[in-house]
């Protein structure tokens, strides 16, 4: 049985890195005694898979990440243990850190770093004004081909990144600059959001930067990993974390 969780990173955990994150999630899955499966081998470790690494720093309200559970056990939840799952799990993990949805997934599922296609992400840019954020953005939706050098195994290579730019919009302005909306797709390689404010303009310096959404594509249609709204619980995690 595999059950799929999105969570969100907001707040000082953001600071927090993906390797410690996923410490922080084997620690708590034990506490609320989820029947977690495990490898085989010398060093048995719980089958955890987490989809997209989130870089340190940034936040997210669509993070995801798929447990396996032992089916063997007499603990394994059931379909109402499943709807209370999300409270009882944000109720552990730390502040910043809250489930949002849950749902069960086949085991033989495409994993989560082959099937997310693209990303949504709110970035700020700092000391920007929106008419010359603007500016930037039509620059770079006009562009035929936006070239950047990269190291692969060692050697610079360089690749043409426009079809990467799915979408890209001034928001408005913030208390430090302007909020631009970015959907960038993550195959094969992707394009980070530093290197998307590069193109933008190489002295600009990224503010607060947010991912708002994750998507596979299923017969051509868009599907976010986990169907349901992305709401965060922030309030019933206070309100469980006080209880």
């Amino acid at each position: 049985m595999r059950i799929r969780l999105r969570f969100t990173k907001t707040g000082k955990i953001r600071w927090t890195s993906h390797r410690d994150v996923a410490r922080v999630w084997e620690r708590v899955i034990r506490r609320v005694g989820l029947p977690v499966a495990y490898s085989q081998g010398f060093s048995p470790h719980p089958k955890l898979h987490f989809g997209l690494a989130l870089s340190t720093g940034h936040e997210s309200v669509a993070e995801f990440i798929d447990i396996d559970l032992d089916e063997s056990s007499p603990r394994l939840p059931s379909a109402a243990d499943l709807e209370a799952l999300p409270l009882l799990i944000s109720a552990a993990l730390p502040i910043g850190l809250d489930v949002t949805g849950c749902a069960t997934i086949a085991g033989n599922s495409t994993s989560l770093q082959q099937a997310v296609e693209s990303c949504e992400w709110d970035v700020e840019i700092r000391g920007v004004e929106p008419a010359a954020a603007a500016g930037a953005v039509d620059r770079v939706l006009a562009a035929d081909d936006l070239t950047i050098t990269r190291q692969r195994k060692g050697k610079d290579v360089t690749d043409d990144v426009r079809p990467y730019v799915l979408a890209l919009a001034v928001v408005g302005s913030t208390d430090g600059g302007t909020r631009v909306h970015a959907h960038l797709a993550t195959q094969p390689r992707g394009l980070r959001v530093s290197e998307l404010l590069a193109l933008l303009d190489p002295t600009w310096d990224e503010g607060l930067v947010r991912r708002t959404a994750q998507w596979t594509l299923i017969d051509g249609a868009r599907h976010e990993p986990l169907e349901g709204p992305v709401e965060a619980t922030s309030t019933s995690h206070a309100t469980a974390r006080a209880s």
